[in-house]
């Protein structure tokens, strides 16, 4: 499936849901956690059971829950006594033993669903190929916000404090062959930043980006969908390929190889995974 955006909104604000699930994010996010006061975390899994049963939308539903052993189970037992999201995510996953631990909640409940594995701890990115590895991991999610805080670092607007990280994730998540998602940008009036922290996250091999405000999924969207040029160099290559038997030929005057033709199908299929094909 695609997930270019993962756009969240607050667990305990029905409206709010409601209309993330009206909008164009390809994944929605009901979020349990950090939206949520301690005090109205009751209420907020409530809610998200009763806009789960009366939502009807196109996007992906998934409930963001809290951390194993710090309120999960209890969101469970109310959330899945409705309607089924999609997906759980799961937050500060510091090892696959935490993704192992959701997993059998949910099997306990007669559930199976893919874990999106959120990683925004120093335990969590260091341990980032083995959570990828996990068989319930359908995705890696980098949290830079947690992870700043979590290493005592200041967030910056380049991000080098959290660079390393934020590239282990995503060789953790390509070689385990599950998506990539990358960090917030918390500053949702800033359209031109965003543009460039989610062109750089594609850059890096990301399939997607987390939002928190819907007028950032249309951007996000966009820097995650292959342009018409892209589309058509691509097409030329696999055609090219197909009608011949060297290892290297020319397309455009530019030497093709393997990794090229790979490049060009990841292309084609994301043009299709976002209806461009």
């Amino acid at each position: 499936m695609v997930r270019r955006s993962v756009l969240f909104a607050p667990g305990d604000e029905p409206k709010l849901m409601r209309k993330a699930a009206g909008s164009t994010a390809d994944v929605v996010v009901f979020d349990l956690e950090d939206a949520v006061a301690p005090n109205d975390k009751q209420q907020a899994r409530e809610s998200v059971r009763t806009v789960l049963a009366d939502v009807r939308s196109e996007n992906h539903i998934c409930v963001r829950v809290n951390p194993a052993g710090s309120g999960a189970a209890t969101d469970l037992d109310v959330v899945l006594s409705g309607s089924i999201p999609d997906s759980v995510m799961l937050p500060k996953t510091g090892s696959a033993g935490d993704v192992s631990s959701l997993a059998q909640q949910l099997e306990e409940r007669d559930v199976e669903l893919p874990v999106l594995a959120l990683v925004e701890s120093a335990a969590g990115v260091l341990n980032a190929d083995e959570i990828a590895a996990a068989d319930p991991t359908d995705a890696l999610l980098f949290g830079a916000e947690d992870l700043a805080a979590d290493l005592g670092a200041s967030r910056t607007s380049d991000g080098t404090e959290v660079l390393y990280a934020r590239e282990r994730v995503v060789v953790a998540a390509s070689a385990a062959g599950i998506d990539a998602i990358d960090t917030i940008y918390p500053d949702y009036g800033d359209q031109e930043g965003l543009r460039e922290a989610t062109e750089f996250a594609a850059q890096l091999g990301y399939d997607g980006k987390m939002a928190i405000h819907p007028d950032q999924v249309p951007v996000i969207n966009d820097a995650f969908t292959p342009s018409d040029e892209e589309i058509e160099w691509a097409e030329r290559v696999v055609k090219a390929d197909n009608e011949t038997d060297a290892g290297v030929f020319k397309v455009d005057g530019e030497m093709i190889d393997a990794p090229l033709i790979s490049q060009a199908e990841r292309i084609l299929e994301r043009a299709r995974e976002a209806d461009r094909q």
